[in-house]
């Protein structure tokens, strides 16, 4: 005799979140909105028709920025900046490539070691590293010298492109690299047709952290330049000091847009990356 139960079938319905994760969404998006809310202060204020700092401002005009590419001294800045941070960027990855696969493919007595000394930059306050460098750049004579100023920079973009490209080289399968030597490929070919393209992302993100690294950097730069080799971080500290105008906002504006622009990049190549890997 079949006895058959009249109890429906549960279906398997996914859980709802928990109290703790919205606790942590919440956390996370009042976090984000503190980041984000000089934005809505910074750049209303570089469009200020004001002469002196003021939020909301009274009017609008576009007088600061006319203000800021009108004055030598500023485009001069702007100009040390691009070329510290680009020479800074290809530094950084002839260096750091290499030596990120050396770390991930060769098996070396005291990795951990030498990778822990290699990111240590990143840990160390930058006042100390800009400290060290004047004192050793002061007695070779070479405080002002742009290209001191990029060597500095390099020293703490090289962890950046370090990690970014040694995290590419994780899920890097060996086995294309194999296959391609075994048809008769030597290493160099087999390091631009094969394993180039797929850690491509990982380098241009490396990259473009470098740059952001370099052109953001205030400390070294202000023990380290002159007036030839102006950047621009130190120029607005100058500014900030000697004259309180809305230029400063405009030149903020700037970095604050060209470091968005710079993630957003980072971003799509991250997807990239994702999608190559599938």
């Amino acid at each position: 005799m079949n006895i058959s139960s009249n109890k429906p079938i549960e279906e398997n319905k996914p859980p709802g979140k928990s109290w703790i994760e919205i606790l942590f969404y919440i956390f996370c998006g009042l976090i984000l909105l503190f980041l984000i809310i000089p934005l809505f202060i910074v750049i209303p204020i570089s469009f200020s028709s004001a002469t002196y700092l003021e939020f909301p401002p009274s009017g609008y005009s576009l007088k600061w920025y006319k203000n800021f590419f009108g004055h030598d001294v500023w485009i001069t800045a702007l100009i040390n900046s691009i070329k510290i941070g680009v020479m800074t960027s290809v530094l950084a990855c002839l260096l750091g490539i290499p030596t990120a696969l050396t770390l991930t493919r060769k098996k070396i007595k005291g990795k951990n070691i030498i990778y822990s000394f290699l990111i240590s930059p990143m840990i160390v306050p930058v006042i100390i590293i800009a400290i060290g460098v004047f004192f050793h750049f002061s007695k070779l004579k070479l405080i002002g010298n742009i290209y001191t100023i990029v060597l500095a920079h390099t020293v703490l973009a090289i962890p950046v492109v370090l990690i970014t490209v040694s995290a590419s080289l994780q899920g890097f399968d060996k086995n294309l690299e194999y296959a391609a030597m075994s048809l008769g490929a030597n290493r160099f070919v087999t390091f631009f047709k094969i394993t180039f393209p797929l850690i491509q992302p990982g380098i241009i993100s490396g990259a473009l952290f470098a740059f952001i690294t370099s052109f953001d950097e205030p400390v070294i730069a202000f023990f380290l330049s002159s007036y030839r080799s102006l950047t621009l971080p130190k120029h607005m500290w100058g500014a900030i000091r000697e004259q309180i105008d809305p230029t400063i906002a405009v030149c903020s504006s700037l970095l604050i847009l060209t470091a968005i622009f710079l993630l957003i990049s980072v971003a799509v190549v991250s997807k990239r990356a994702e999608r190559l890997r599938g």
